[in-house]
């Protein structure tokens, strides 16, 4: 590999990983958004096949809208919410790994690992010491 495909690789791998960023801090936020109209304007379920919907037609070729991502979306968002607000109630600050102490910086660490990877953290683990743990592992790519 020349210079400039190795140069060309590494823009397209630091592409990559800005536009999963991006992705995952709209996805953070689409879930605080869901939770926030389900809580304070007692919506139910069906908001989130309607906003499923809603985004399918408006942009047609972009995935990641389905009812199911947006539950996932939203389950993402609860998890690290609920966990880090339980965490703060029950136990000190410096039980939290080192430098996460704040629900912004479980969002930096968490939006920046695929949004499959997140799927299977939320799915399989229910507690946030070891959820940021795996987080914070490199991915196995074998």
């Amino acid at each position: 590999m020349n210079d400039y495909e190795a140069k060309i690789y590494r823009l397209q791998i630091k592409a990559s990983i800005a536009v999963n960023v991006e992705l995952l801090s709209f996805y953070w936020n689409l879930g605080q958004d869901i939770i926030e109209k389900q809580t304070n304007k007692n919506w139910g379920d069906a908001v989130i096949e309607q906003l499923s919907n809603d985004l399918h037609s408006a942009f047609p070729e972009i995935k990641g809208f389905s009812r199911r991502n947006l539950f996932y979306v939203k389950s993402w968002y609860l998890f690290y919410n609920e966990q880090f607000i339980k965490v703060q109630q029950l136990v000190a600050q410096s039980s939290l790994p080192a430098n996460i102490d704040s629900l912004e910086k479980i969002q930096q660490l968490v939006g920046q690992i695929p949004w499959g990877h997140n799927i299977l953290i939320i799915t399989k683990i229910k507690d946030i010491n070891k959820a940021l743990f795996k987080a914070k592992q490199p991915l196995n790519t074998k």
